[in-house]
């Protein structure tokens, strides 16, 4: 399915009721519980939330790394549920793109072949993944790191890069773990004011975790999870 398929007005991501639960021994842990949840395109969510909370679990089900126990995750409209493996790797490729705490760039790769090889496993030429890929490392300020290895790098130039690489495919929907979590304060509130910008420039929808209320207070609104309940966030949450 092409990013246009499911009409404009689809929600980039949607939950239905989605619940997650794991066992421990003979003990059941419901970590989430029948979460409703609506993404429209282009805005960009924080999801402020305690660790231990189902965070991360709440990301690898929005972006197909895991499967719920029951309920349904929409990407597009397009509901995910009866797709095996080869459609959901497919989806996460072409319209959904991961930002994590750690860059996670492959070290033998210069910074422009990382955000490149996306492109490639799409089927994209390779002129025309190193002109994209050239473009968004200059609009973060890279264009002079491109040809570097990301050892070479900086902390904020590698996450720069891995932002850049999840972006690279034009997703229909960005999911960040804590994306400058690994970062001190000043560099962290550098790479996220990008980020925001270039998320808004892309028209990408967003979902980013973080434990910055100040980065939150810079999204468009703010979740929270309680009780494995997807829940509007206030200070008093």
């Amino acid at each position: 399915m092409s990013k246009g398929d499911a009409g404009t007005t689809s929600n980039a991501l949607e939950l239905r009721k989605v619940s997650r639960r794991f066992r421990s021994g003979d003990e059941t842990l419901n970590i989430l519980r029948g979460v409703d949840f609506q993404l429209p395109p282009g805005e960009i969510v924080a999801l402020v939330a305690p660790s231990g909370t189902g965070k991360s679990t709440l990301l690898h089900l929005a972006g197909l790394l895991e499967a719920p126990s029951s309920g349904e995750v929409l990407i597009g409209g397009q509901s995910t549920d009866r797709l095996g493996e080869k459609g959901r790797t497919a989806l996460r490729r072409d319209e959904i793109g991961f930002v994590y705490q750690f860059h996670h760039l492959l070290g033998e790769f210069t910074a422009c072949e990382n955000v490149m090889l996306p492109q490639l496993a799409a089927g994209v030429a390779p002129a025309q993944a190193r002109e994209r890929a050239v473009d968004l490392l200059t609009r973060f300020g890279l264009g002079h790191r491109i040809d570097s290895l990301p050892g070479r790098l900086s902390g904020g130039e590698q996450q720069r890069t891995a932002i850049a690489r999840a972006l690279a495919n034009r997703p229909r929907l960005l999911l960040a773990d804590e994306p400058t979590g690994n970062l001190d304060e000043g560099t962290a509130e550098k790479v996220f004011s990008e980020l925001l910008q270039m998320v808004r420039q892309e028209d990408v929808a967003a979902l980013i975790a973080t434990h910055n209320s100040a980065l939150a207070a810079a999204m468009d609104r703010t979740v929270t999870l309680r009780d494995g309940q997807l829940v509007p966030f206030s200070p008093e949450t």
